[in-house]
């Protein structure tokens, strides 16, 4: 298998037995830490100083007058939200605190208090009395709470009482002072206009002088016209009327001129013309010219009467005549008169206005002067009339700025340190701290944790799952509580096993001290057991182990027989378990290191696979040497044992890979020394069993005690010889 193509680690999420596990087993460290924070913070509680509290609440408002002004409007402030804010830094600014400190003498006295009688500068006393102050504002109100703490009560309530104080007084005076400036700004700016009427004043009377402007004009705003606006707009009807009638008179006489006089005399009575002499002679006619039409019919025309007749009714045509040729006469005369009276009266009205322009005209830069004038005297008064106004409102009582609402009174008990509070903070805060360790702790430790994490880094199936303090299986016996984990690891070999002629079995490890030839030891013994021949070879060469579990020599073993120095029966040993063989290490020359590449070695192999059924090899750490990844290739399988929480995942992935770059076989992984009772993760592989033969042993520890009771008892004994 290329070692490239092994699977990267991934992550996986953790349950909540996974949280539970990791505080089990770090608890050593979270209850050191909680312990640790604790006590602590107990010890700081007990050995601060005690600071009694005071407090002065004040409402503040922003400046206004308690009545309107002169002006009859009230004095309205427009919303800021950031007055409160502002003003917390005016009271802890050098304005307010700078007169508390020189009111109480807190230079003298607080350079005697903590700074051996050797007096604070203003800066240092200011800075202390900052770290004793805290200002708070009401929700949703104007009240500030100024909160002073102290070791003396009686100081903090007067200093919190003397801030209240100082910050009240403060914001008069400013009032006061800022009023008192805006008067003197409007008194200059009145003096100023002073000076400017003055100056105009003289103007305009120099203008009068000599624009010559009449005494009877003096007084008025704008230049006297000789036609008024009445005047103008009467005489300007008449002239209108006037026009209109002469238009109609002349009408009425052009059309009267183009009769003839026959009808001309039977018109002018129609058109309106009114004459009472044309009408008795119209009248006298008519009447003569019926009586003569009777008198022709009854005389005849050559009688006396109707020649009467004839006669008068001529002399009324001449008069009719006569009269019609006078009103024509008379008419024709009104029409000029009234034209030259329309034409008098425009020259006259025409006259009076180019005059008026003329004297406008001339009388213009005295009349502007003047309004210029009028305008200065106009906004002088206004001036005026403010700084009264002005001098009036800072008189006029004013609503409190700065009312004290409640005074600071002496505590009765300290408020710090809040024991209760720091010591409860102190116990959250060792849990939270110690808990966090722990996992931090556990994210640092990249050692294997569970069955996952060796599968999805190596790529390889777990094969069995070994407890802790595990021991010679030939020592506890086929029954120990220990064996079911091996007899589960042998199945698991088994069934991996994809030919039954692989027999040989190379047990590696990462680094020492994994476990690797207990496990060995074990595994074979597991297999004797089920009545399979098998050979355990301690191939460590240097550092052999396997006979120190047998307590037997190693003075022969294999390498006497890879240095032909012995046969293969003389190196062999026998057990107390009939089917189980063993072969030492032996004494390991300097000048034969590479012994086991041999090709003796492989012979041995070859000769060990035909006389058992299983041959097991104990091999030295991977990282450590190259005689195990040498071991590894010539073997048919190899299983590598990592122990529990010991090395790094990417140390046994290096070893996984070492073992492939050579051809080895990985049957699969061992994971060994867990901890059952802290990691339940594991229970499930091993638990049953466990209790199943805990069970089993309290039975059989009945049987020995009844069996020694009656003196039978039979001593275990391991028989270890040679074999030759």
């Amino acid at each position: 298998m290329d070692p490239s193509n092994s699977q990267a680690p991934q992550e996986t999420k953790l349950h909540f037995l996974d949280y539970w596990r990791i505080i089990r087993i770090r608890k050593t460290v979270i209850l050191a830490v909680f312990l640790l924070v604790v006590i602590t913070a107990t010890l700081v509680t007990f050995i601060l100083p005690e600071s009694f509290s005071s407090m002065a609440r004040i409402k503040v408002e922003r400046d206004r007058s308690d009545i309107a002004d002169l002006s009859g409007q009230p004095m309205m402030g427009s919303y800021d939200p950031y007055f409160i804010q502002t003003e917390f830094e005016v009271i802890q600014s050098e304005i307010v605190l700078g007169k508390v400190i020189e009111a109480l003498n807190l230079n003298e006295k607080w350079g005697k208090k903590y700074n051996g009688s050797q007096r604070f500068t203003t800066t240092e006393t200011m800075g202390l009395l900052k770290r004793q102050m805290d200002l708070r504002p009401v929700r949703n109100t104007s009240l500030i709470e100024i909160r002073v703490f102290s070791d003396n009560p009686d100081e903090a309530a007067l200093l919190a009482n003397e801030i209240a104080k100082t910050y009240q007084s403060y914001r008069l005076d400013q009032r006061r002072k800022f009023g008192l400036e805006g008067i003197k700004s409007l008194e200059d700016t009145f003096n100023d206009y002073e000076a400017k009427v003055k100056a105009a004043q003289d103007r305009v009377e120099d203008l009068r002088v000599k624009l010559k402007i009449p005494d009877a004009i003096v007084s008025e705003n704008l230049p006297t016209v000789l036609l008024s606006a009445e005047t103008l707009r009467h005489i300007e009807g008449l002239r209108i009327e006037g026009e209109a009638e002469y238009v109609k008179q002349k009408a009425l006489l052009d059309q009267l001129l183009s009769l003839e006089l026959t009808n001309l005399t039977q018109t002018i009575p129609a058109i309106g013309v009114q004459d009472n002499q044309l009408n008795e002679y119209l009248q006298a006619s008519a009447l003569v010219d019926q009586k003569l039409i009777s008198l022709q019919k009854d005389l005849g025309p050559e009688h006396t009467e109707v020649r009467k007749a004839l006669a008068q009714q001529e002399d009324l045509r001449q008069k009719i005549h006569d009269r019609t040729l006078g009103i024509m006469t008379g008419l024709s005369a009104k029409v000029t008169a009234t034209g030259m009276s329309l034409a008098a009266l425009s020259n006259a009205v025409a006259k009076a206005q180019d005059s008026d322009i003329e004297q406008a005209n001339k009388s213009r830069p005295y009349f502007e002067a003047k309004r210029d004038l009028e305008e200065l005297v106009r906004f002088s008064q206004i001036l005026q009339t403010k700084i009264a106004m002005e001098k009036t409102d800072l008189q006029l009582p004013k609503t409190s700025m700065v009312e004290v609402i409640d005074t600071a009174k002496p505590g009765a008990r300290p408020v710090r340190p809040n024991k209760p509070l720091n010591i409860a903070l102190g116990v959250i805060i060792g849990l939270v701290v110690g808990v966090g360790l722990a996992f931090f702790i556990e994210y640092l430790d990249t050692s294997v944790k569970t069955i996952d994490d060796v599968e999805k880094a190596l790529g390889s199936p777990v094969l069995g799952v070994i407890p802790q303090n595990v021991g010679v299986l030939l020592h506890e016996g086929a029954e120990s509580p220990h064996a079911e984990a091996y007899r589960v690891l042998r199945t698991n070999l088994l069934f991996s096993r994809k030919d039954d002629k692989l027999n040989t079995v190379a047990v590696v490890s990462a680094g020492a001290g994994e476990g690797k030839s207990t496990t060995v030891f074990n595994l074979a013994a597991v297999f004797a057991q089920s009545g399979q021949r098998v050979i355990v070879v301690d191939s460590d060469l240097r550092r052999p182990t396997l006979h120190k579990m047998l307590r037997v020599t190693n003075n022969i073993g294999l390498t006497n027989y890879l240095l032909k120095q012995n046969t293969l029966e003389e190196v062999i040993q026998t057990t107390s378990l009939p089917t189980l063989d063993f072969m030492a290490s032996g004494k390991l020359p300097s000048s034969s290191l590479g012994i086991l590449s041999s090709a003796q070695m492989r012979d041995l192999i070859h000769e060990l696979k035909q006389h058992y059924d299983f041959v097991f090899f104990d091999s030295p750490p991977v990282m450590g040497v190259s005689d195990a990844s040498i071991l590894a290739s010539e073997v048919d399988m190899t299983v590598q044992v990592i122990q529990y929480r010991r090395y790094p995942q990417p140390m046994n992935i290096r070893a996984k890979q070492m073992i492939e770059k050579v051809g080895g076989n990985l049957a699969g992984i061992v994971l060994n020394n867990i901890n059952m009772s802290q990691d339940e993760s594991y229970y499930y592989y091993s638990g049953y069993y466990h209790e199943y033969y805990s069970h089993n042993e309290d039975e059989q520890d009945q049987q020995a005690a009844a069996t020694v009771k009656n003196g039978s008892e039979d001593k275990p004994k391991l028989d270890i010889k040679q074999k030759y």
